[in-house]
């Protein structure tokens, strides 16, 4: 079952490309519930949707694709007019996928250490510590993002910390320095609260609301764990649209 749903999205998302109506039917329309608040629900159906994209010739790329419980998610880079890193979750039920979120990040970088926004590790390892490393995650999004307890910090992070963010470089210390220099200046980045957890084996997707100055904000973050401790960091972050400005009323969480 798990080989099938990851193939199912796999191809879904490789319809942008190809605009074939098969991949479609993993998803059940007539129930599909879409958070990204700038996609209208009901206006054109995603088989039409797809076919017209496809002839603007998109590239898809799926990174990493995993499977927890109900729910696959994939790190993806697309190349439409621009190039975009995203995450995309997708929920199932009876067989097919019903619900969707996303978050999308222009593409940025290499970082000072030379890493891109998606490449690293792939393996998916420790299925049997997914529910271990799930809580880690948990409680390193709570207690050092959202509360700002930096005396905790190496209880969480690898000395050989690996880092993909454009803006950040590799190492334990020079991530500290990090997260210091933002929690001084209390307006730069706030994560609020955190909305979802996925995890399989030693990845977990962390699914957070917060701000950036005075903007509304989704922070996607991925993160692979060993021997206890986070060793490498992927993530995506996206401004929300003021409600106004929204296409549906389902909310980007």
């Amino acid at each position: 079952m798990t080989a099938d749903r990851k193939n199912q999205i796999h191809s879904l998302l490789k319809g942008l490309e190809t605009g074939d109506e098969e991949a479609f039917k993993v998803v059940n329309e007539s129930k599909y519930i879409q958070h990204n608040p700038q996609t209208q629900e009901g206006s054109e159906g995603l088989a039409a949707l797809f076919k017209r994209l496809s002839k603007t010739s998109p590239r898809v790329n799926i990174v990493r694709i995993f499977e927890d419980g109900d729910f696959v998610f994939a790190h993806t880079e697309y190349d439409f007019a621009n190039s975009n890193i995203g995450f995309e979750i997708f929920r199932f039920e009876d067989g097919r996928a019903v619900e969707h979120w996303d978050n999308i990040q222009r593409r940025k970088g290499p970082n000072t250490s030379g890493h891109t926004m998606v490449d690293g590790q792939t393996s998916i390892n420790d299925l049997d510590l997914t529910e271990e490393n799930r809580a880690l995650v948990k409680s390193y999004v709570e207690n050092i993002l959202i509360n700002r307890q930096l005396d905790r910090f190496s209880d969480y992070i690898s000395d050989d910390y690996t880092q993909h963010n454009p803006q950040l470089t590799d190492g334990l210390l020079a991530q500290f320095k990090a997260l210091k220099e933002t929690f001084n200046d209390s307006y730069a980045i706030h994560y609020k609260c955190n909305h979802r957890l996925l995890a399989e084996g030693n990845f977990v997707l962390s699914v957070s609301e917060g701000f950036i100055r005075d903007k509304h904000t989704s922070f996607f973050d991925l993160f692979r764990i060993f021997e206890g401790k986070l060793v490498e960091h992927w993530d995506t972050i996206e401004t929300i649209p003021a409600r106004k400005e929204w296409k549906n009323d389902n909310g980007k969480f």
